[in-house]
């Protein structure tokens, strides 16, 4: 009887050690698996939102690449955000990653205050105030306007792509032809 009992239970434990052994195998195998590997973009040195120009990126291959991780450099296209040097390049990096929903253009527009624009980066909310012409008045040109670019600019004011519609693009223009200065309001993000 005893050996019976013995029999039964040493099978179970022969069993479960087979078992385990083949679970230790295959947790073996998977992580001492090659990793998938691909070639990137990574910045070559720290960029300012702009026109990406090929010396700007040089491929690198990654075992663990972000998503949307592009592969070849978009000569022609414009960087929308800052990057760091290393930092591999992604498609929401790039202006044509915020589509304008339609009746909506792409308006550059020149803040007078660099300061106050370097508060803002693409998705911000805005609103845009000109200052009345001989006057210490301002009033609203535009409101709710989102920021799309940043591109850096190396004078006292500040440039921003803004998404407005055509009749707001022609009423930042006319401001600015009239040498008024624009300022901003930002408006706080809405969870």
């Amino acid at each position: 009887m005893i050996q019976s009992w013995l029999g039964r239970h040493g099978r179970r434990r022969r069993l479960v050690a087979a078992a385990l052994a083949a679970l230790s195998v295959i947790s073996a195998y998977w992580a001492t698996r090659p990793a998938t590997v691909a070639p990137v973009l990574v910045a070559t040195r720290d960029l300012a939102p702009g026109p990406i120009r090929p010396a700007d990126f040089r491929p690198i291959s990654l075992s663990h690449p972000p998503t949307g991780a592009l592969r070849t450099t978009p000569t022609g296209q414009t960087l929308a955000t800052p990057m760091r040097k290393g930092e591999p390049l992604t498609d929401v990096r790039l202006l044509t990653s915020f589509p304008l929903p339609p009746g909506l253009v792409a308006t550059p527009v020149r803040i007078a205050d660099a300061a106050a624009a370097a508060l803002v980066s693409p998705g911000s909310r805005i609103n845009l105030l000109a200052a009345q012409e001989g006057s210490s008045t301002a009033h609203y040109l535009a409101s709710d306007i989102t920021v799309i670019a940043t591109p850096a600019t190396k004078t006292d004011s500040a440039l921003l792509v803004l998404a407005t519609t055509p009749t707001q693009a022609a009423d930042l223009a006319a401001a600015q032809s009239r040498g008024s200065p624009l300022s901003i309001t930002i408006k706080p993000n809405q969870q």
